[in-house]
Formats: structure tokens, sequence, C-alpha cells
């Protein structure tokens, strides 16, 4: 089931996103004080990419001081609007029957879009 997710999922938008994200993630890397925050999007742009079958998984460096700080840097520049993103996605598709298994992928990402550092998709 997963990899026929994955599959119309890539087919359908998500392909097109994951790349997005990634391309903004190596273009924020070209800054040296950005690599830590475009290492998290091409992060979440994989994680965009193939969905089903994964979790977030909360790591041990979840509580460090320079993650929080990191996160709410993330939080108030970007993830916000992602997160936003996600969540209007998942609600358009949660109106269908057919759309409710990737709706619920758009919300599993919700968590990873606003808070990066110290999460993982595996």
């Amino acid at each position: 089931m997963s990899l026929l997710g994955n599959i119309i999922w890539l087919i359908f938008g998500g392909f097109l996103a994951g790349l997005g994200y990634i391309l903004g993630g190596i273009l924020i890397c070209l800054t040296i004080i950005g690599i830590p925050f475009g290492q998290q999007a091409i992060k979440l742009g994989i994680a965009t990419m193939t969905p089903f079958g994964r979790e977030i998984v909360v790591t041990e460096s979840a509580g460090t001081v320079l993650n929080t700080i990191f996160n709410i840097i993330w939080v108030i520049v970007v993830g916000w609007s992602i997160a936003l993103a996600h969540l209007m996605g998942g609600l358009t598709l949660a109106i269908t029957i057919i759309g409710i298994p990737f709706a619920l992928q758009h919300f599993k990402l919700i968590p990873l879009a606003l808070f990066p550092f110290g999460r993982e998709l595996r």
C-alpha cells in the first residue's frame, strides 16, 4: 500500500513539491548562515516526496538549546506558511473518501514543517 500511495502521491504533486523544497534548501545552503536551515528544507523535501510508510520520530537532540532557537527562527520565517499549506492541502483532500489517505499524509507533515530541528522521518 505504501509503494502505491507514494507513486500516486508523486504523480499528483508530491514530486514537484519535494523538488521545490530541495531546490530551495540548496539555494539557502549557498550562504554559510543558512546551511542548517537548508539542510532542514532538503529533509522536508525528501519527506514530502515519499510520506507513505514513514513516521516522524523525535531525536535525542530535540530539546537542545540550539535546536530550540533554530526551531523558533524556522517557525517565524517559513515554518508557519509551510504548515499552513499542508493544512489547507489536507483539508481539501479530506473532502472525498479517496483523498483521505493523502490528507492524512499532509497532516503528518505539519509537525515536521513547523519544527524540523530534532525530528526526522523514518
